[in-house]
C-alpha cells in the first residue's frame, strides 16, 4: 500500500492544514452564531427602548455584553447589523405566513390568510414597534443593499405565488402573470400596513376587510393581465 502522501489527510483529498482550519472553526461556530443572535436582540431591544432607528454601536455591545472586537468580527458596519435585524425579522415572518396558511385548502383563502398575515404586523403592539423600526431603515438599507432586499422580498413572496397558482388551478381565479401579481400585492399590503405602523395607528377590522376585499377583487377584475390560454 502507498504511503498517504505527507501534508495530506487518509482519503487525500484535502490538505492537512485546511482541515485544521475547518476543525477550529468547526469548534467556534456555536459561539460565533450566538453572538450574533446577541447582538441582533440587543440591536431590537436598544432601537425600541431609546425609540431610535439609529443606535450606536456602543450602546448595542453593551447590550449584548460583548465587545466591540466582537461587533466587528461579525459585522462590517452598524448598517450591516441592521440589515441582519431585517432579515431575521423576515425569516421570522415567512415561517408565520407559512402556518397560517397551512391552514387552507384553498388558493384563495391562502391569499387572503398572506394579507392578513402581513397586515397584523401593524395590529399587534409589539410587533408594530418592531416593524415600525424596521420599515424606518428599510429605504436606506435598500439603497445600500438592493440585492438582499430583492431576495428577502422574493422569499415573502414565495408562498403568495404559490397560492396564486394554486387558486388558478382550483377555478377560483383566471390564471394571470402570477410573477407579476405577487410581486403588486406585496407592494399594496407591506406598503399599506407599513403605513399603519409608522403612523402608529392600529387598523381597524375595516381597514383589514378592505384590503383583503380589494386584492381578492382586483385578481378577477377583466383589466388584470392574464396569461393566453
Amino acid at each position: 500500500m502507498a504511503a498517504v502522501p505527507s501534508g495530506l489527510d487518509h482519503d487525500g483529498d484535502r490538505p492537512l492544514a485546511l482541515r485544521s482550519v475547518e476543525r477550529t472553526l468547526a469548534s467556534r461556530y456555536s459561539t460565533y452564531v450566538d453572538e450574533v443572535q446577541r447582538l441582533i436582540q440587543a440591536g431590537l431591544i436598544v432601537m425600541e427602548r431609546e425609540q431610535t432607528t439609529n443606535p450606536r454601536v456602543s450602546e448595542i455591545v453593551a447590550e449584548a455584553g460583548l465587545s466591540n472586537q466582537a461587533f466587528y468580527r461579525h459585522f462590517h458596519s452598524k448598517d450591516e447589523l441592521l440589515l441582519a435585524i431585517v432579515d431575521e425579522g423576515q425569516r421570522q415572518l415567512v415561517g408565520y405566513l407559512a402556518h397560517q396558511m397551512a391552514k387552507e385548502t384553498s388558493g384563495l383563502a391562502q391569499v387572503r390568510r398572506w394579507v392578513d398575515g402581513i397586515m397584523s404586523q401593524a395590529v399587534d403592539q409589539r410587533a408594530a414597534q418592531a416593524t415600525r423600526n424596521v420599515a424606518l431603515n428599510s429605504d436606506r438599507l435598500r439603497e445600500l443593499f438592493p440585492d438582499e432586499f430583492r431576495r428577502l422580498e422574493r422569499l415573502i413572496e414565495a408562498p403568495l405565488r404559490a397560492a396564486l397558482v394554486l387558486a388558478a388551478e382550483q377555478g377560483e381565479i383566471p390564471r394571470g402573470d402570477d410573477e407579476r401579481d405577487a410581486q403588486a400585492i406585496f407592494r399594496l399590503a407591506v406598503r399599506t400596513m407599513e403605513a399603519f405602523v409608522i403612523d402608529r395607528e392600529r387598523p381597524s377590522r375595516t381597514d383589514l376587510t378592505h384590503v383583503r376585499a380589494f386584492i381578492t377583487a382586483a385578481l378577477g377584475t377583466p383589466g388584470r393581465v392574464r396569461l393566453p390560454a
